[in-house]
């Protein structure tokens, strides 16, 4: 197991540096010289720390001109605010991100900058925001050397995802991808019969819903039924989330729907907390620490995850103990579980990696069946040619991998819905301990300069998949519109197969998505039961929680902000804000 992060001893020592070293160096220098400060010694031990400060920042910068100089490159455009470290822009975009529309604070720093890669140098501090095609290819796949998920990833989410696939760097990297990856293979038939036991129970519930025209919050049952697959496929263990209380409209709403005072809820309800701590110690930049010196805000949620997921863990390990688990058994009668025991003791390496798995299997597919059902409701042409094709090349039969591969419009709507509501619409990676520069920036914007772009060390840079994708210069005017056919289109189509890079919900490079063949099917397989069944969705606007509606002030926007029925969110993956309330039709079935 590597060292776990401390990010009280790093803060802790970065207080040190800042606040203590200089008055201590200065008191050093006064007896040396044996000089009295008396009186003036807290005016001038301030003084010290403030000078100090100043140097450093003004030695950095002298660093990294140098640096830029000696590569050839430019420095990244940087945001001036008004107050000294930016507070101001800082405080600002902390309040947008809570009422605007999804990265529209991003969105309008870039154009006023006229760039698509910008530095907004919080607290003196270098951190990369961006939207660039270029930038995100380079590092996430023709640079990938030169930046990893870093040590500012990892001091955020250590409580949480410890030492899983998404939280670690280099051979543990390599060693859990290689191990998780046989799991994920293209056509596993074990998988399709489980997506097919839990489709029909979603579907179920539905129907029940839809015969006394219930409104249903989809986003919250889309969820249980990829944990129930998920927990089926990884522990060997429904967790039978979908026998459970459902919301009913008028519940207290959470960020993500409306709760449920059960087993579920409470498992649910510490499962987002942990992630919307994570993305608010991300917007708050290196100093988060500081808010959480006495009291780490996860350990209560991540406490009530592992009560969830340590006891299956003991058990299989027990099994294993027992020569009852299937050690070096056929993998495709094995579960996750049971083959992260076979290559391992340890229960925290276990949890760890099932947890990682865990988030990517349930919020990811749950997210993008969220948003093609919110889609399938706004378009109901689009409903009517989906269900056409499903029932031309599937009828009412369950599909297979090759006739989900014969679903060429299918495709397109789930590609389409990934284009503009990718599930991780923001990810991160940090440069190495080693500066490097950025290839020129894409031709977003007219003044685009050909040269590349310096980048210091050790610097954290986010990049959004989402407003990538949504580049009216990457995919035409239309950018904005919801829109399969551009995927069909053979003219339209060429942007894309000319620039794939333009388009990674799965990421991309080394560490694409091992999952999204998994994810695909999945979502492919339970779109075809669906429309076998439902031909009519209608957003039920009356159950929606009014937080959740959008302002009418989001009418006057653009893009869309504009045509949005619901608020898009998003902690370290999107979601609907309080749940997708719809209300479904049954189809006339011959």
């Amino acid at each position: 197991m590597t060292n776990r992060v401390n990010f009280r001893r790093r803060i802790i020592k970065d207080i040190f540096r800042v606040i203590v070293l200089p008055p201590l160096i200065l008191s050093a220098l006064a007896h040396l010289l044996r000089v009295r400060l008396r009186w003036w010694s807290l005016p001038a031990y301030l003084l010290s720390i403030l000078l100090a400060a100043v140097a450093r920042v003004h030695y950095t910068q002298l660093v990294h001109r140098r640096e830029a100089k000696q590569l050839g490159a430019r420095p990244i455009p940087r945001v001036i605010g008004k107050w000294p470290g930016n507070i101001d822009i800082m405080l600002k975009m902390r309040k947008a991100f809570a009422t605007d529309y999804i990265y529209n604070p991003y969105l309008e720093l870039f154009e006023e900058y006229q760039c698509t890669t910008l530095n907004t140098r919080f607290l003196w501090t270098d951190n990369i925001i961006s939207m660039d095609e270029e930038h995100t290819k380079y590092v996430l796949a023709t640079g990938f050397n030169h930046f990893w998920r870093g040590t500012a990833q990892r001091e955020r989410m250590e409580s949480f995802l410890g030492d899983g696939i998404f939280n670690r760097d280099d051979q543990m990297w390599k060693s859990h991808r290689a191990l998780a990856r046989p799991f994920f293979a293209r056509d596993r038939i074990s998988d399709f019969e489980l997506f097919d036991r839990h489709s029909s129970r979603t579907l179920s519930i539905l129907s029940d819903m839809a015969a006394v025209n219930q409104p249903c919050d989809v986003q919250d049952l889309y969820a249980r039924f990829t944990i129930d697959a998920a927990s089926e496929f990884l522990f060997g263990k429904n967790l039978d989330t979908l026998s459970g209380q459902l919301p009913t409209p008028g519940s207290t709403p959470s960020e993500r729907g409306s709760s449920t005072n059960d087993a579920w809820g409470t498992f649910v309800k510490a499962f987002e907390a942990v992630q919307q701590i994570i993305t608010v110690r991300a917007r708050t930049g290196i100093i988060w620490p500081v808010f959480e010196l006495l009291d780490d805000k996860t350990s209560p949620y991540v406490e009530t995850i592992r009560q969830w997921v340590d006891p299956l863990v003991h058990q299989i390990l027990e099994e294993k103990a027992s020569k009852q688990a299937g050690i070096n058994g056929n993998l495709e009668e094995k579960t996750f579980l049971q083959h992260l025991a076979d290559s391992t003791d340890d229960v925290g390496m276990i949890r760890d990696q099932l947890l990682n798995i865990l988030l990517a299997a349930r919020d990811t597919t749950a997210c993008l069946l969220t948003y093609v059902t919110y889609f399938l409701a706004l378009h109901p042409n689009v409903t009517r040619k989906l269900r056409e094709e499903v029932l031309d090349v599937c009828g009412y039969s369950a599909p297979t991998y090759e006739t989900i591969k014969k679903l060429k419009y299918m495709k397109a709507v789930i590609d389409e819905t990934l284009r503009l509501f990718p599930p991780v619409p923001l990810n991160q990676r940090q440069s190495r301990p080693i500066s490097c520069t950025l290839p020129p920036s894409d031709k977003t914007f007219s003044n685009t300069s050909d040269k590349p772009l310096y980048i210091p060390k050790s610097t954290t840079f986010f990049y959004s998949t989402l407003l990538m994708q949504r580049n009216k210069v990457l995919w035409g005017p239309d950018a904005d519109e919801f829109d399969p056919e551009r995927w069909i289109d053979a003219n339209r189509l060429s942007r894309f197969t000319s620039n794939p890079m333009m388009f990674t919900p799965f990421s991309a490079g080394p560490r694409i998505c091992i999952g999204q063949n998994y994810a695909y099917n999945e979502a492919s397989f339970f779109l075809v039961r669906l429309m076998q069944q439902f031909d009519t969705f209608t957003l039920a606007t009356d159950a929606q929680p009014q937080s959740s509606l959008p302002p009418p002030e989001w009418k006057c926007g653009r893009g869309r902000q504009a045509v949005e029925m619901i608020r898009p969110d998003a902690a370290m993956t999107l979601f609907v804000k309080s749940g997708l309330w719809v209300r479904l039709r049954k189809a006339a079935v011959p």
